[in-house]
Parts: C-alpha cells; sequence; structure tokens
C-alpha cells in the first residue's frame, strides 16, 4: 500500500511537531531558578510553574531574624527565583516560537519555488 505524498507529509510534519513538544517540555521541566534573599541566608528553588522545590536555610538563619523578618528573607527570595523562572520560561517559548515562524518562512517559501528547482 503507498501512502500519498501530501498524506505522508502531513504524517512527517505531526511527528516532528511531537518531538518539538516533547523537547519543549523537557526543557520547560529542566527550568529550575535559585534567587538568594537580601541576605544570602535563604535559597528556594522554583521550577518553571512557579512551584517551590527546595528550601534552603542557612545554618543559623531562624535563630538570627526575628519570625516577620525571617518571613520577609523567605518572601523576597522566593518572588526573586519565581521571576527568574518565569523569565527562563519565557526565553523557551519565545525560542520555539521563533523557530515555528522561521519554519513557517522557510516552507512558505519552498511552496513558492517552480516544481523543477524543487
Amino acid at each position: 500500500m503507498t501512502i500519498h505524498p501530501d498524506v505522508q507529509a502531513a504524517l512527517d510534519a505531526a511527528r516532528e511537531l511531537r518531538h518539538r513538544i516533547a523537547d519543549m517540555r523537557e526543557r520547560i521541566d529542566d527550568v529550575r531558578a535559585r534567587r538568594p534573599s537580601p541576605s544570602g541566608t535563604v535559597i528556594p528553588e522554583v521550577d518553571a510553574m512557579g512551584r517551590l522545590t527546595s528550601l534552603y536555610l542557612a545554618p543559623g538563619t531562624a535563630d538570627r531574624f526575628t519570625s516577620d523578618e525571617l518571613v520577609a528573607e523567605i518572601m523576597a527570595a522566593i518572588r526573586e527565583s519565581t521571576q527568574d523562572a518565569a523569565r527562563q520560561y519565557q526565553v523557551i517559548m519565545e525560542t520555539v516560537i521563533t523557530d515555528d515562524e522561521e519554519d513557517a518562512a522557510d516552507g512558505a517559501a519552498e511552496s513558492r519555488e517552480p516544481e523543477a528547482v524543487r
């Protein structure tokens, strides 16, 4: 059984899209941001979705600050880490969009070429 060239092209494009999506998801899953607090004694780890995945407190940190100060240190570090993770996520998404636009432009240019040139 022979597959029509247009059908084969659509299948190939779908396969390529699945691979690109898997690659993008893997890159997003690898995003980790670790921005220290103003004092440097608190370091959270935040993923691309803004979830707190880890929290490091330097030895003696809890004794050094009042509870309100400690909360402020932790929250400041989490905010910075979340913003950094969001920036990393945005870079990944912009790269994917840029690649898609370039591929679309290349495909459009190829479709305008005369049959003999292809």
